[in-house]
Parts: C-alpha cells; structure tokens; sequence
C-alpha cells in the first residue's frame, strides 16, 4: 500500500505513522518538516517539504505520484476542505479526513453517541468548521465519487500531552505544576460529568485498520475508548502520577466562560457535556479492534515524559494568575 498523510507528525498522527510505516506501507508525509525528529529511525518513509497551504506548490511535489490512501490531519476549514478536493480527485482510492467528535450535538439528546447522532455545535466555531467540512466531502462522494472515508477522534493524547479540563495558552505543565505545588487547580462542574480519553498508539491500531478499507468509503466513523472517567477520576489520576491528592475548586462552566470567553468551545461546546461512544461501527469495519491503553496507566507515560524533559515545562504565569484569580472570587462570594 502506498500511503500520503498531510502532517503525520502531531498528537494524533505520529503514532499512526509509525505503526503504517512499521507495518511496510509506504509512506509519504508532506509537511514543512518541524516535527519530523519524531519520527526518526522509522523505515519506509518518504518526506515530501512543503506546505500544504500553498495549493500550486503542493501540486508540483505531488506531481506523477498516486496512492491509495490519502489522510490530511490539517484540514480544518471548508476552503482547505476545497483544496484537497481538488488536489485529490482522481489521485487516490481513498481520502481520509479527520473531524471531531465535538461536532456531535451540543447538548446530546441522548448521552449515548452513535455516528448518527446529529452534528450540531452552537458554541464552538472549530466544530462547526468540521460539520462543513464533512458536508463538502459528503456531497462531494454522492456527485462525484470522491472516495473519502471520515474519522471522528475525540479526546485522543499521547506522551506530549495530558488530557485536562481547563489550561492556559501554553499547554499542560502549569496544571500539573500547580498539583505538584499543592496549589489548588480548577475542574468545571463537579467533576462527576463523564469523559473518554483515548491513547494515541490505540487511535493509531483503529485508523490503520480503516486504511484501504472498502467497506469505510462514505462512511463516517469516531474512534475513542470504551473507557469513560468523571473528571475527578482523570484528575485523582494525574494527582496519583506525581504522588499528590489534587486540591480541587469546582466552578460552574458559565462561570468560568464569564471569566474568560475563549472557554466558551472548549467547555460549553465540548467537555462540560458526558459523553459515551458506542463504538460497534468501529469494531465491524475494523474486527478485534480493542482501546487497550487503560488511562491510569497511559498517564503516567504523559506525566513521566513531562518530568523527564524540561523542554516540555513551558510556564505559563498569565494562566496561573488567572486561576487564583478565579478561585478568590469564588471563595470570597461563600457565604
């Protein structure tokens, strides 16, 4: 199999790249090349530099090659959606676009998500980029035959990042910091909603077993764990991985867009809601698939990495103020 990825070298993609280039597909990722240390020593790659954004270019790098998977992990606007479309047709026998399961209504109707659950996200201009993103392809399959296949990742992480409720512009480490330090860190709600978070390397078993799949073409398909945790849970856990009980403050996710609007997506859009994937469409197309990575255990493989490299310990005061900030005018409004 001869493979092309757009990008291949971020949370979701690195692991799916190793294991299909691992695995004797060949490989070919197009990206402007900032992350492919990642990827060092693994065989059967090809680097194509060269930014996907600037169509023409790209075009001239793909130029007498065809394949028969073609995955864009950056597709993120109905223009870029265009784009590929364009760049595509007649070029592969199957196009992977990744969505969201953020698209997914907002609030559920039913907390138990199936891939026929409506896409609806008044609060989150990403998801609703996504939901037209997929309408583009969708429509695109049934007039023209575009062969794509659509995959729908939720909370997916790896040993670069840690599933969280609330952060800052600049990643994780404040958080874990503040645990760390036994300051207190915030959780919207209280706590008891349910989440599913999903190791990258069990993504990666899912969507390579979609790949060159006949029966996923004009499919749509969302790729989690069978695991769901409360947010407590996944904070008792990360407490666990550096051998401190969290201090929690729960504050209400309206509070907490009030304080601070741009949470608005992430929250009232996204995590606020429990979620629950049944993900038997899954395991038909991809038979024996199994999420095997528990999350007690692939967190400590974040937590430990984070440790380990300072590189990875980005401080973020404006965040950390924010939250004590947050957390005073909390206090001082009980009675």
């Amino acid at each position: 199999m001869k493979a092309l990825f757009i990008g291949g070298t971020g949370t979701i993609s690195t692991e799916i790249s190793k294991l299909a280039a691992g695995s004797g597909i060949e490989l070919y990722l197009l990206n402007r090349g900032g992350n492919n240390a990642r990827l060092e020593g693994v065989p059967n790659i090809h680097y194509i530099r060269a930014d996907i954004s600037d169509e023409q270019d790209a075009a001239r790098q793909l130029a007498g090659h065809s394949f028969d998977v073609v995955a864009d992990f950056i597709v993120f606007t109905p223009e870029q959606a265009r784009r590929d479309i364009r760049l595509f047709s007649g070029r592969t026998r199957q196009y992977i676009f990744i969505s969201s399961a953020s698209a997914y209504q907002k609030p559920l109707s039913d907390y138990r998500i199936t891939e026929s659950t409506p896409l609806v996200n008044p609060y989150w201009e990403y998801s609703r980029n996504k939901i037209a993103c997929e309408e583009i392809f969708i429509h695109e399959n049934r007039q023209n035959g575009f062969p794509v296949t659509i995959v729908r990742p939720s909370h997916t992480y790896d040993k670069h990042s840690i599933p969280l409720a609330v952060h800052g512009e600049k990643g994780p480490w404040q958080v874990l910091k503040r645990i760390i330090d036994r300051k207190p860190v915030i959780i919207h709600g209280d706590g008891s909603s349910l989440w599913t978070v999903t190791h990258s390397r069990d993504f990666a078993a899912a969507f390579t077993g979609l790949m060159g799949n006949l029966h996923a073409l004009g499919e749509a398909v969302h790729i989690t764990s069978d695991e769901s945790l409360t947010w407590n849970q996944i904070y008792r856990c990360l407490g666990e991985c550096v051998d401190r009980e969290p201090e929690v403050r729960h504050i209400s996710s309206d509070f907490l867009v009030r304080c601070d609007p741009r949470l608005s997506g992430s929250l009232l859009g996204d995590k606020a809601h429990s979620v629950v994937f049944d993900n038997s469409k899954l395991k038909r197309l991809v038979p024996g698939f199994t999420a095997l990575t528990r999350f007690d255990r692939g967190i400590r493989e974040s937590v430990a990495y984070y440790l380990a490299n300072e590189f990875m310990q980005t401080p973020d005061p404006v965040f950390d103020e924010w939250t004590d900030r947050v957390i005073r005018a909390v206090d001082g409004a009980a009675l």
